[in-house]
């Protein structure tokens, strides 16, 4: 079962950027995509990006397109997420995730392993 480590969230004003950063322990990494999820308060969970294992395949909610950027460096065994011009809807609480395999998932269900979250507040 592989860990998966979260960072990065913290408080930020409407405009701003923060970068999210996920560890995972598993030594095939590269073999796995990975994801980024988040929940809102009083809402059900959304997957906002993912990426390939080789990181070639990418995907982005609309929600999130233009603004957010996927990436991961497979001899790091991280995945991290650049968010600019972050809303006030982005608050969640953003979850790393690993899909089983192939092509980046695009549904909750898809994905097996989870992270701890780290909460992102968005102030307007």
């Amino acid at each position: 079962q592989v860990q998966l480590q979260a960072s990065g969230g913290g408080l930020v004003q409407a405009g701003g950027s923060l970068k999210l950063s996920c560890a995972a322990s598993r030594p095939t990494f590269s073999g796995y995509p990975m994801g980024w999820l988040r929940q809102a308060p009083g809402k059900e969970r959304e997957v906002v990006s993912a990426i390939s294992g080789a990181g070639g395949i990418l995907y982005y909610a609309d929600s999130v397109k233009g603004r957010f950027t996927i990436s991961r460096d497979n001899a790091k065994n991280t995945v991290s997420l650049q968010m600019n011009s972050l809303k006030p809807e982005d608050t969640a609480i953003y979850y790393c995730a690993q899909g089983r395999s192939g092509v980046p998932p695009r549904r909750v269900g898809d994905f097996a392993s989870w992270g701890q979250g780290t909460l992102v507040t968005v102030s307007s």
